[in-house]
């Protein structure tokens, strides 16, 4: 007989199985009951912590993004920190960046700006920042240059590319983003 899972377990089992149906079927074919299925519990279990499907899609992004948290980098420079963290991603987190581009688009859509996003985008004010801050305190950048736009513009461009090719972006790639396009805005 298996074991009767209870409190933070049984939100883990939920969470995930939820997240294997996002990524399995997208958000157009998400429904409470494949992930019940998915869950090998009942309704009842699901249905008293997320009343519906938005808020069970919710709880789960939330749920994922918060697990893939990764290390700031602190390297000595505004470029081998955005680098470093950038490698990061391409090596760890392509899965993740197209499931919640592509398998949550119309989600995207139906939420609009209240939607967790990307997670090489959300949680940046927490992360990111901290980069761009310390380049600030060091000299390296201009704090008049660095808008939202520049600050997330070379994770943009890595999701761009990671979503154009569904592959590892080449290193050399990396470096052009930081080199050519980030480096010569900030300075």
């Amino acid at each position: 007989m298996a074991e009767r899972r209870r409190g933070p377990a049984l939100e883990k089992a939920l969470l995930d199985a939820a997240w294997e149906e996002l990524t399995a079927n997208g958000y157009a074919r998400f429904t409470m009951d494949a992930v019940v299925q998915r869950a090998g519990t009942s309704p009842p279990v699901l249905y008293r912590r997320w009343s519906d499907r938005d808020a069970l899609v919710r709880a789960t992004l939330q749920h994922v993004m918060k697990g893939a948290l990764l290390d700031i980098p602190d390297t000595g420079s505004l470029r081998g920190d955005v680098l470093t963290l950038m490698r990061e991603i391409n090596a760890t987190r392509i899965e993740l960046v197209t499931v919640m581009s592509v398998q949550l688009a119309d989600y995207h859509r139906a939420a609009g700006p209240d939607a967790p996003r990307s997670p090489l985008t959300s949680g940046r004010k927490e992360a990111v920042d901290v980069l761009y801050d310390r380049a600030v305190r060091r000299g390296e950048v201009r704090p008049e240059r660095l808008t939202d736009r520049i600050r997330s513009l070379p994770f943009d461009l890595l999701r761009h590319e990671l979503l154009t090719t569904f592959a590892p972006v080449p290193d050399d790639v990396l470096e052009e983003i930081v080199d050519t396009v980030l480096l010569p805005l900030v300075r």
